[in-house]
């Protein structure tokens, strides 16, 4: 060390010589150059390579270099020194120019969980801005799914939504889009996420609190079939919203068509019946009229008449009872023709049967 100090003092300047010796692997040269001139930068650097991380950390401090943070972050990655890296890496993801490269840096070589802890770490930071929050949110939708809704709930307003919305359909994440939907006033598309996929997105208060702000209103109706299919007996609290927005007579003629439908696949005649008095007690003729086809091989004609005679209705069901007479004509038809075949087999002649005499011949 003497004599290098010697040789230093009469030879070129020693930054000069410095990067001589650092260009040539002679690192503890260089270390001792770059101290006597005070030259943080070039002695970060040259630490890293002596394996001394908390020495090239506090230097590039002193520095105070984006691109000295960045040459010791990523030498400490590729020695998987990852907390001195997140040290340095706190001092690079600030500047928002610099962010993709050092994820990059991180993901190509398969660091996903030391770049997830960086940027946790980075969040409260007083330069911390939107990409950082974004990025973060897009780790989780990728390697830590479980992690998302929460960070979205505590920071959706610092996240770049339409990108972190890509990044949950992607992933399948119908909860998360949900969320996300409704905080960028997308109201049409949360309702659409949940219906189509029930069991991860669908809650019954966020619903009932996003169908009424949907500017579709074709969608209040697809929400009532979508309760009768899959949350019937929350049927009458869906109305109950809806309500301000729907055709009142739609509505009525939309659950009378799937009460007829239901009385139909059953194949219960009483309840036919009973469904067909009640739409007269209510004074739905037309729903009467429909009721009498959809149901019509469960109701007895007889019973329709005396139905149709007592409300003065016999004109709304001349259709059905047209109906009636043609199948029964049709019957009467076949019976008629069934029986003329019968007769006719009855008069062919048998064949004579032939006698024989005592000698053998005919």
């Amino acid at each position: 060390d003497r004599l290098l100090s010697v040789i230093i003092m009469r030879s070129k300047p020693h930054e000069e010589v410095g990067d001589r010796c650092y260009e040539e692997g002679m690192y503890e040269a260089a270390k001792l150059l770059y101290s006597n001139v005070s030259n943080f930068a070039r002695l970060a650097s040259t630490l890293v390579h002596l394996g001394e991380y908390q020495a090239a950390v506090d230097n590039s401090r002193k520095a105070s270099s984006t691109r000295t943070w960045k040459e010791v972050c990523f030498a400490c990655v590729d020695g998987q020194e990852f907390r001195f890296a997140q040290l340095c890496g706190l001092h690079i993801v600030i500047h928002a120019d610099e962010l993709e490269e050092l994820m990059c840096y991180y993901q190509d070589r398969g660091y996903f969980e030391e770049l997830i802890l960086l940027l946790e770490a980075a969040l409260g930071l007083e330069r911390a801005h939107m990409g950082m929050f974004t990025e973060l949110a897009i780790l989780y939708s990728k390697f830590k799914p479980q992690k998302m809704l929460e960070h979205l709930e505590l920071f959706w307003s610092r996240v770049n939504i339409p990108k972190v919305l890509r990044a949950a359909e992607q992933a399948h994440l119908w909860a998360e889009l949900v969320f996300l939907y409704d905080k960028y006033e997308e109201y049409d598309n949360a309702v659409l996420t949940m219906m189509s996929h029930p069991t991860e997105a669908w809650k019954e208060g966020q619903f009932k609190d996003i169908i009424t702000k949907v500017a579709n209103v074709e969608l209040c109706y697809r929400a009532l079939q979508f309760y009768l299919d899959y949350k019937p007996l929350l049927i009458n609290d869906l109305l109950l919203v809806l309500s301000p927005r729907l055709d009142h007579t739609w509505t009525v003629s939309f659950f009378s068509k799937d009460a007829m439908q239901h009385a139909a696949e059953s194949r219960d005649a009483e309840l036919a019946q009973k469904l067909l008095q009640w739409f007269l007690e209510e004074g739905k003729r037309e729903c009467f009229a429909a009721c009498l086809f959809t149901c019509y091989d469960l109701l007895r004609p007889d019973m329709v008449l005396e139905l149709a005679w007592r409300h003065n209705l016999v004109d709304l069901a001349m259709p059905y009872f047209i109906q009636v007479m043609r199948e029964y004509l049709s019957k009467v038809d076949k019976l008629d023709a069934l029986e003329s075949l019968r007769k006719q087999e009855e008069h062919v002649t048998e064949p004579a049967p032939l006698v024989f005499d005592f000698d053998g011949h005919e």
